[in-house]
Order: C-alpha cells, then sequence, then structure tokens
C-alpha cells in the first residue's frame, strides 16, 4: 500500500483538568513509516500524545509495511482494542507485549482502556486495500489484474457513492447531485446507516475523493464547505460513472425508496 492515515479527533486524546485533551493531529504515513502513541514526555516522544495515567509513556506503535500495517502494544497489562466501525462488531484484540500485530481493516479505531468511565481512542484509515479484478484472477499472483479504484463494496462509503450517482443511474436526468442531507435521508433505512449523520457522509466525500478515487483537493473546512463540497460530489460521481465503478445493479445495496404519497384527483 501507498500508505495509511492515523487521525487523532479534536479532545480525543483523554482528559485533562475534567476537559477533553488535545488538538486533531492527522497523520499520513508510507511503508517503512512509525508512529508512536502514549502519554509521552521529554525523554520519551510520541507523535499521538493521549493524555490518561493508565496508558504508558510508550503505549505502542502503528508501523506500516508494503500491503498492510501493524500494532504493537508495549503495556505490560493492557490489551488494545481494533475496531472495525464499518462492520458488525468485529474487533481485533492486541494483548500486552504483541509485537507487529496485522490489521486486516480498511478503517480502524484503535481504542485503549483508561482510568475513567471513557476509553481513548484514535482512527487509522488504510485506504489502499487492493482488490483483484474478477475478470483477471485466473494465472500467477505476478500475472492477475488488479483493480485501479479499490473500493470495499460493502462499506459505508460505497452506499454514499451509490445514492449520489442513483438519479444518473435510474435515467432521472438529474440537474444537480444529491446534497448530503439528502444523502443521509436516502439511506436512513439501510440497517447500516440509521445512525448517519451530515458530518459522517461529508467524511465519506472526502474519503473518496482524497484516498479511493484520487480526484483531488485537501480535506474542506467548515469556512469553505459549499462549493468546494459541491465540487467533490460531482467530481466523484463523474469518476464513479464515467469508469463504471458505480453500476445499475449496485442499485440493490440502497434501500427501498420510498413510493410516493397517492395523489388526489
Amino acid at each position: 500500500m501507498s500508505g495509511i492515515v492515523v487521525h487523532l479527533p479534536q479532545g480525543s486524546g483523554g482528559v485533562v483538568d475534567g476537559e477533553p485533551y488535545g488538538e486533531a493531529v492527522t497523520l499520513r504515513l508510507g511503508p517503512g513509516e512509525r508512529a508512536r502513541f502514549g502519554r509521552g514526555s521529554s525523554r520519551t516522544p510520541v507523535e499521538l500524545r493521549l493524555a490518561d495515567e493508565a496508558i504508558s509513556r510508550l503505549a505502542g506503535e502503528i508501523r506500516v509495511t508494503d500491503d498492510h500495517w501493524q500494532l504493537s502494544n508495549h503495556s505490560t497489562t493492557h490489551s488494545y482494542l481494533v475496531e472495525n466501525p464499518e462492520g458488525a462488531g468485529e474487533y481485533l484484540r492486541v494483548p500486552p507485549r504483541r509485537a507487529g500485530a496485522p490489521i486486516p481493516f480498511e478503517f480502524s479505531r484503535v481504542v485503549l482502556p483508561t482510568r475513567r468511565d471513557t476509553t481513548v481512542s484514535f482512527q487509522v484509515f488504510a485506504p489502499d486495500h487492493v482488490y483483484l479484478d474478477p475478470h483477471g484472477m485466473s494465472g500467477s499472483w505476478e500475472s492477475r489484474t488488479v483493480t485501479a479504484y479499490s473500493l470495499d463494496e460493502t462499506a459505508t462509503y460505497f452506499l454514499v457513492l451509490a445514492a449520489l450517482c442513483e438519479p444518473w443511474l435510474r435515467d432521472q436526468s438529474p440537474v444537480a447531485v444529491p446534497t448530503t442531507p439528502q444523502v443521509v435521508e436516502r439511506l436512513r433505512g439501510h440497517s447500516a446507516c440509521a445512525k448517519l449523520t451530515p458530518r459522517a457522509v461529508s467524511s465519506h466525500i472526502d474519503y473518496l475523493a482524497e484516498e479511493k478515487l484520487r480526484v483531488g483537493g485537501g480535506p474542506v473546512s467548515d469556512a469553505g464547505r459549499g462549493d468546494r463540497r459541491h465540487g467533490k460530489r460531482e467530481a466523484v460521481v463523474g469518476v464513479a460513472l464515467r469508469f463504471g465503478i458505480v453500476r445499475e445493479e449496485h442499485l440493490a445495496l440502497l434501500p427501498p425508496r420510498a413510493e410516493p404519497a397517492a395523489r388526489g384527483r
């Protein structure tokens, strides 16, 4: 893989003096690179600082290889969890002193226990999981063909992409791509999207644009959301339709559409 993205959301680094701790941190790591996490100190520098007395100064390490990433647990007493937010409750438990545990999830949430009633966690995105072309799976591994755009059709971001492309695939001659609130409403009936928020949909669109379909542009700030967000939606729909990434058969992944109420005469 070309790399991973490690993200510590604002205020997710623990609690200090009763207040959520930490600014948002985003790290991009390529093969061979690593990031350490823990409470840290002047003698123990870490890239992700987590504030809780139950977390070691050097709690663990993330390392990127050519085709996956690994998690090392430096704690002598605590296990860490790696959850798959896109799945049906799947998780891995990384026991104390475990070195280089391979993580298979495209989306991961690394969870550390604390002395409080809340945990400390950060996210890892591994967007370059490679999928074989279904028409080129015969022959040796070296001769097989991989897909140019490696998307997981079971992931929530693919549902978001299908909802964005739906009007064109149903030949409704749309004049604009669906808005974020329209996508939220369209997916509300799906069991995996009952709690989907507009902010989450926007994050999925950013992920599709920047990591999966590579249409360019950085994350959109709240101040400059409007035109740039609209441009990203149009860009991902254009790539998905032109290259057949989302096709008519993918509409079956979406929940049934609500039939319009019968009009009175």
